[in-house]
């Protein structure tokens, strides 16, 4: 076998085995984050998260306005996906937060509420 063979041989190999391996996301969000969350309706919260990352699953929890919950998501390259599901005046919802981690200390998304209102937020470490 040529050496320019062995080498592509090689390349491919080694192309193929980074492809498999999942992706472990740049910056690890564990840790308490303070929020900032403005609602398409006026309203605003200021509630703490606490997160706590394993590879691309996030868990944790929710501090704010709307009470205490466990948080459950996911992290993937720079995108986090996380919420919690809640009960307000005898009606279930789902609070959903979708973000774009900025950098180790900063994030920023949107938010939307089941049956509820939709807003932005803005979130650093402690």
């Amino acid at each position: 076998m040529k050496n320019s063979t062995l080498v592509a041989l090689l390349l491919a190999l080694v192309s193929v085995a980074a492809a498999a391996r999942p992706t472990t996301p740049a910056i690890d969000l564990t840790g308490t984050w303070a929020f900032s969350v403005d609602l398409d309706n006026g309203g605003h919260g200021d509630p703490t998260f606490v997160f706590k990352q394993d590879k691309e699953i996030l868990t944790g929890s929710y501090d704010g306005p709307l009470g205490q919950y466990k948080v459950t998501g996911t992290v993937k390259d720079n995108k986090a996906i996380f919420g919690f599901d809640f009960t307000n005046e005898g009606v279930n919802h789902k609070a959903t937060y979708s973000g774009t981690i900025e950098e180790s200390t900063k994030m920023s998304g949107t938010l939307e509420i089941t049956d509820g209102p939709k807003g932005k937020w803005t979130a650093s470490r402690k």
